[in-house]
């Protein structure tokens, strides 16, 4: 309500100050395209500056926090402009130019909708910080909450300091793993479990002391992000890199370090994250009611969608274009397809073929895709050669102009998630990887399956005997159903993976079936670490035929440290 009362008052003030500030936003920019044009003009980057002071006095009357930001910052760069400005000062100038037509857009955003939302501002703020090299803001700089009630100082959970230490290693090593994952942007989903799980593991050993909240904190984060879909964006990335530092402290120091109080700033973008995330989970919804944290509609997808508006028709083109070349590619496919399996091979069919790859080539040559444009054309020169002597690729050269279609295909999934980067267009020199059977790739396919299912059963039927205080029933199926997965993965070449897979059998059979007593905590952590590890790398063999190696790495270091 406090909100809803707090937009109405805002909304009333702009109204009256609404048309003052459309003329000045046309002023400062008139003043700007004036020096651009010539820079020894002292008269209209003053004017400019002026403007942008007046829009920020605006701004703070009509408690407009976001707009204020933005002016301020824009003021700062601009004075770092001189008067007579060399081409070095370009990126400037651009930066100004850019926040001009973002106020701009701001202020008809809120004009229409008569929300503030200041963090859609954020991304051009960091722009201007960044062009004079100041540090980027926060991605919670506009979020408000009290951090006052944070645990007392107290002490880690009782555990041994060798065991203590032990677990400590393991966890941060996940963690690490996790977070390089993270960075890489491959297995963004591997990489979230594991910080979730890593970091549960933290809060666990830290017990009641004040570092467990932000174990907590970090858990919750990646659970909603992976559940969710949330962004990988860089300002997360270096909010789990600063994480990480108290993971190691906690590995190198001890238990004491436990007691220490995390950086507000990481608390805050953590629980950014969550009020974000519009997770119904109760541990989130709870959590954010503690702490007085109003939860609205306003999720990250909305967040994004937002700021794609105000940031221009860029992000709706390159939306079109994908369309567009999906759209193009998909017909290229299926006529591709007919003639495979021989239902055509017309005149008329291979003509249609050759149009498409030209207007493919065209089309990537003009958003400047250059490599890609010369792939298309390049497999069009070839299927006109063999049309004007009359004669019809052969099956080889059928299957090269279909690896080329399905090239592209593959830069332009990549253009919707990283936009129109070299790296887009790299993807034409893909070298072309070692054919193998269909047979064997179907037995790929069918063991990371069953090996995915194996597991996950092993890891039920191992909660089920520690909820039953210890009946060895439920353990029964469990060595047969992981001794056939052993087979099938030496079968597809993992050789590793089913040694460590035999190592996770011993250790259950000693530990488990044979002992006499339930083993210790720390040995049950690690042997679910081995299994979760395991089951992640199966799970990246669906993606890769070799798999995320370091998933397997911390499989196979998680049964040595059990002695196997």
């Amino acid at each position: 309500m406090g909100d809803a009362t707090q937009d109405a008052k805002k909304s009333s003030s702009f109204d009256l100050v609404e048309k003052e500030i459309a003329h000045t936003v046309e002023q400062a920019e008139l003043s700007l395209i004036r020096f651009q044009e010539n820079r020894e003009g002292s008269e209209d980057l003053q004017n400019c500056i002026d403007c942008l002071n007046q829009l920020r006095g605006i701004f703070t009357l009509i408690e407009l926090q976001g707009g204020t930001v933005l002016c301020q910052e824009t003021i700062a760069v601009a004075n770092e402009v001189p008067v007579g400005a060399s081409d070095d000062k370009n990126e400037l100038l651009s930066a100004i130019s850019q926040a001009i037509f973002v106020i701009h857009r701001y202020i008809d955003y809120f004009d229409r909708r008569r929300e503030d939302h200041p963090e859609l501002l954020l991304g051009v703020i960091n722009t201007l910080r960044t062009a004079r090299e100041a540090k980027p803001l926060q991605d919670s700089y506009f979020f408000e909450v009290d951090l006052a009630r944070q645990a007392p100082a107290g002490l880690s959970e009782s555990v041994e300091p060798t065991i203590f230490a032990y677990r400590t290693r393991r966890m941060r090593h996940m963690f690490q793993i996790g977070l390089l994952t993270l960075l890489s942007k491959r297995e963004k989903d591997i990489g979230l479990r594991l910080l979730s799980r890593a970091s549960l593991g933290f809060q666990k050993l830290c017990g009641t002391a004040s570092l467990a909240r932000l174990w907590e904190l970090s858990h919750l984060a990646s659970e909603v992000m992976h559940e969710k879909h949330m962004l990988i964006s860089p300002s997360r990335q270096r909010l789990f890199m600063r994480i990480e530092r108290y993971a190691r402290e906690l590995a190198k120091v001890g238990s004491v370090a436990a007691a220490k109080h995390a950086a507000d700033t990481i608390l805050r973008d953590l629980i950014y994250i969550l009020s974000l995330s519009g997770s119904g989970n109760p541990a989130v919804t709870g959590l954010l009611q503690s702490l007085n944290v109003e939860t609205d509609n306003f999720d990250e997808q909305k967040l994004v969608a937002h700021r794609h508006y105000l940031m221009g028709p860029g992000s709706d083109v390159l939306s079109s274009l994908s369309k567009a070349l999906h759209e193009e590619l998909d017909q290229l496919k299926d006529k591709l397809d007919m003639i495979e399996r021989g239902i055509e091979g017309s005149d008329e069919h291979y003509a249609d073929i050759l149009a498409g790859l030209r207007r493919l080539g065209d089309t990537l040559w003009m958003v400047d895709l250059r490599q890609l444009s010369d792939l298309s054309k390049s497999v069009a020169k070839d299927l006109n050669s063999w049309l004007e002597d009359g004669s019809r690729p052969s099956h080889d050269e059928l299957m090269k102009l279909a690896d080329a279609v399905l090239n592209i295909e593959q830069a332009v999934k990549h253009l919707e998630d990283e936009g129109l980067t070299s790296e887009t267009d790299r993807m034409a020199s893909l070298s072309e990887e070692k054919k193998s059977s269909p047979f064997l790739n179907e037995a790929h396919v069918v063991v990371v399956g069953e090996s995915k299912s194996a597991i996950s059963l092993a890891k039920r039927a191992i909660t089920a005997y520690l909820e039953s205080g210890g009946d060895k029933l439920h353990l029964a199926n469990i060595q047969q159903n992981l001794a056939e997965i052993e087979g099938a993965l030496i079968i597809v070449s993992q050789i590793k993976a089913a040694k460590t897979l035999n190592a996770i059998e011993r250790c259950i059979k000693d530990k488990l079936l044979d002992a006499d007593d339930r083993p210790a905590e720390h040995v049950l952590e690690t042997l679910a670490d081995a299994l979760t590890s395991l089951e992640y790398f199966v799970e990246s063999l669906s993606r890769s035929e070799s798999g995320n190696g370091d998933l397997l790495k911390l499989a196979e270091d998680s049964v040595k440290a059990l002695g196997y």
